[in-house]
């Protein structure tokens, strides 16, 4: 890699870095409901795609399963979200959003969205999405036959 290119991806490795920073500076700021954006995103993956396992859960969020009980505990123990019976395999739970989680969500929602029109709102629909397509071509693997 040329040493310009490598000049710009620290450049860009410290203006991620920020808005990373700002990011959740903004949320907790701004954060009434006393969860963290992972329970948020717990929330509304279980709003969106139904009852789910704990590990479901934990590749989607790409935490541990530890990590997964660690943060449903605590909207187990608010009511926003329940253990259900998995529906094949009797010995399995999985967990689902109650009507109160889908309340908080909502509340949840509108306060992301607000926070992203602060970050956001000064760039058009075309520019979120080529920033949306870079960062996830970032995530791609490089070397996916390793």
């Amino acid at each position: 890699m040329d040493q310009e290119k490598q000049k710009a991806i620290t450049s860009l490795f410290e203006v991620v870095s920020s808005i990373e920073r700002k990011w959740a500076n903004e949320w907790n700021n701004h954060n009434v409901l006393g969860f963290s954006k992972s329970h948020i995103l717990i929330l509304d993956y279980l709003s969106q795609e139904g009852p789910k396992r704990p590990s479901a859960i934990a590749d989607r969020l790409k935490v541990t399963t530890g990590g997964v009980t660690v943060l449903t505990t605590k909207l187990i123990n608010a009511g926003f979200i329940e253990k259900t019976q998995h529906v094949t395999d009797r010995r399995a739970f999985q967990l689902k959003i109650t009507p109160d989680g889908e309340e908080i969500l909502e509340e949840a929602r509108q306060q992301v969205s607000e926070i992203i029109n602060n970050m956001f709102g000064m760039l058009s629909a075309e520019e979120v999405q080529t920033l949306r397509d870079i960062f996830a071509k970032c995530l791609l693997d490089p070397n996916p036959n390793r």
